[in-house]
Order: C-alpha cells, then structure tokens, then sequence
C-alpha cells in the first residue's frame, strides 16, 4: 500500500477545520476535489476514515491512528521537498487553465510551484477552453489545460486524464416531456455545441434558459429546476440527478484534459510547471 501524502493533508486539513468545506478554503481546491481525495485515500487504506453524522465528520478508529502517523508524513514530506526542490529556477511562465480544472487541483498546483520557486514568476488565468487555445496560438500563454473532443487532441499535447459526460437535473423538475429548458457555460462554451447537437438528434425542442461563467453557478441554476445541463462527471456535486430522459439520447463523447504548451515554450520553468501539473492531475487518471 502507498499513501498519497496530499489525500492525506486533505484528510488532517477535514478534521483540524471541521469539515470538506472549510477544508477546501484552506487547501484552495473545491470541496468536491476534497471528497474526491478522502474517497481515493479510503480505497487505497481499504477501510473508512470518517464517521459522516449529517454534516459533523468525526474519524473512525483507523481514522485516528492515520491521523496520528499522518501528520508526521505530511511534515516530513514537506521538509523534504522545502530542502530538496530547487529555488534556482528563474523565469516567467504564463499558465491558462479551464475552471473546471483550477477548482479540480490546478490552483493548488500552482501554490505548490510558487513556494518552491520563488525566483519564477507565475502568471495564472482562468478562462473557457475556446479562448485559452486562442491565446495559446497567438503567444499570449506559455501553457494551457485544456478540455478537448478527442478528435481536437494533438499529437504534441500531454494527457492528464479522460471524463465522462453526464446530464443533469433537479429532482423536482425533470422535464419529462415537451420542450427541454437547457443551461449552459454560454455561446463560446464546451458544452452547448455538444449538449444542442445532442437534443437536435434526438428531435427533442429546446432553449437556452441560462448561461453560467462556473460550475457552481451551473449547477446551482439546474438544482433550482431552471433546467437540465450537460457536465463532465468530475464536476457534479449537490442535489441533482442524472436526468432521466437522457436514456433516450445518445451517449455522450468521451472529454480529454490535456496540457499544451505554445509554439517555442521550452523554458525550463515552463516544463517545470507542465511537469508539475502532470504529476498532480496524471493521479486523476489512475483511477480512471
């Protein structure tokens, strides 16, 4: 068995704040990253860790002995890395990524990089996949994650980690028949062109009702049973449900994350960071 040393910070970080919420502000990642991270090092100890009680965690018996053992790892990896990561790195190196990923652990990733390398300049931006592949073609990023069809893939980009599709409603509201109310990142987003293409096969009328710049806006808006959504799978948390009438649609594509660096982008701080990112996001896809 290996332990995942930051599924377990995220694991101590729960307990000493009270909670995935408060958590994730102190990590700076989402509080379904959170979840994700608790789930995965649980699979990985074979046992569970936290007693959920509504919303008070508690830790379980093998909860408290790794809590125990835990933080002596995380405080010895945290000294290892501090003495052995090199703080020559010097340059400047201008990162895009998708929303989706910096909430997934993008932004975390680039805690991490600004600590050890002080001296390397990171300029981070957060934007939907359509503008940042712009700004990667005219120079404006050095790197880019982005969220792609699989025909979109290039052969020089690296893979961080494949995503299902899944659509999405409230409970209460599930648009049974009639006209679908749809919701959505917006006319340049991923998912409209997939999710309108998807309905006009189908021969299903539909209208966009609302266009979100987040996720959480999103999926609050479908929660709130203004109408249905098409999402990577990763991102859905709260009270929805796989909308039922998606049974007679077709499957939706497969999504691939990937990192692509601009034309030229061969400084050593820029692969440092692509280097980084891959080794971050590559466990996303191990469990894939």
């Amino acid at each position: 068995m290996q332990l995942d040393v930051e599924s377990v910070r995220a694991f101590i970080t729960v307990l000493d704040h009270g909670g995935m919420t408060a958590a994730a502000e102190v990590l700076d990642m989402s509080q379904s990253a959170v979840s994700w991270k608790i789930k995965r090092l649980e699979e990985r100890v074979g046992r569970d860790l936290l007693l959920r009680d509504g919303r008070t965690l508690t830790p379980t018996h093998d909860g408290r002995e790794l809590l125990e053992h835990g933080r002596m790892l995380v405080s010895i990896h945290d000294e290892a890395v501090q003495r052995l990561s090199s703080t020559a790195l010097e340059g400047n190196v201008r990162l895009g990524s998708t929303e989706e990923a910096s909430a997934l652990c993008t932004g975390a990733v680039c805690g991490r990089f600004t600590r050890i390398h002080p001296d390397a300049d990171l300029d981070f931006h957060v934007d939907r996949s359509s503008r940042l592949a712009e700004m990667i073609e005219q120079g404006e990023l050095d790197v880019a994650v982005l969220q792609l069809a699989e025909h979109e893939v290039r052969a020089s980009d690296r893979l961080l980690w494949r995503d299902e599709l899944r659509w999405v409603s409230s409970p209460d509201w599930t648009y049974d028949e009639g006209p679908v109310p749809l919701i959505t990142f917006g006319q340049d987003g991923f998912y409209r062109p997939v999710s309108e293409e998807a309905l006009d096969r189908a021969g299903i009328r539909h209208r966009v009702a609302y266009s979100g710049p987040s996720t959480a806006g999103v999926l609050s808006a479908v929660a709130a049973g203004i109408g249905v959504a098409l999402l990577s799978s990763r991102s859905i948390t709260g009270p929805v449900i796989d909308w039922p009438r998606a049974a007679t649609l077709e499957r939706p594509p497969t999504v691939v994350n990937v990192a692509r660096a601009a034309r030229g982008a061969t400084s050593e701080v820029a692969n440092a960071l692509i280097d980084d990112i891959r080794a971050e996001m590559g466990e996303i896809a191990a469990l894939d």
